[in-house]
């Protein structure tokens, strides 16, 4: 049984494993320039940024968990100056720890990290009744369609590439909390 369908252009199809997951990869000339839009949302691009947003920031309690002291001080002062409460997290256990103390409203989370990576601390998130709703948004420095579709897989609903700018940050939030 097929649990994932990835479109791409080209002609051929085949089925592989990404994991334990069966893929069907299905090849249609052309489909990417004509639905660019669809194909995007679909593998978990997002919609486009919006210039403004329609519900302030102010209050919102963003999770940012990624190994990098560096990403996680950028992300905390751009958030912190829009009004966020920002918490962060250095790996994902450091992050269910935090999400089951602060119940955040979104959570960033980086693919690539020690111990327990982003896919495994989103699934696990995902799992659980209390906090499945929150949205998670993985951040990785790879912009890979495989990567790409094994955060959808495992529940997150955007995908944001690092390094990001303050615009793209934002725009992810706008369009998860609109």
């Amino acid at each position: 049984m097929v649990k994932v369908v990835l479109l791409v252009q080209n002609t051929s199809t085949s089925r592989i494993k990404y994991g334990h997951i069966p893929v069907k990869i299905i090849g249609i000339p052309g489909f990417w320039s004509e639905h660019a839009n669809s194909a995007e949302l679909a593998i978990g691009r997002g919609k486009s940024v919006p210039d403004n947003t329609s519900r302030s920031l102010n209050g919102l309690k963003i999770l940012v968990v990624d190994d990098s002291k560096t990403i996680r001080r950028t992300a905390e002062t751009l958030l912190s100056k829009e009004g966020c409460q920002v918490f962060t997290a250095i790996d994902g256990f450091d992050a269910l720890s935090k999400v089951a103390d602060h119940q955040p409203d979104l959570i960033f989370v980086d693919i690539m990290m020690p111990r327990l990576d982003g896919y495994q601390t989103c699934s696990l998130i995902k799992h659980n009744k209390i906090y499945k709703k929150i949205p998670v948004i993985m951040l990785s420095s790879k912009d890979g369609l495989f990567d790409r579709a094994r955060g959808r897989i495992v529940g997150s609903e955007q995908y944001l590439t690092k390094p990001f700018t303050k615009d793209e940050l934002l725009g992810a939030i706008s369009n998860q909390i609109n």
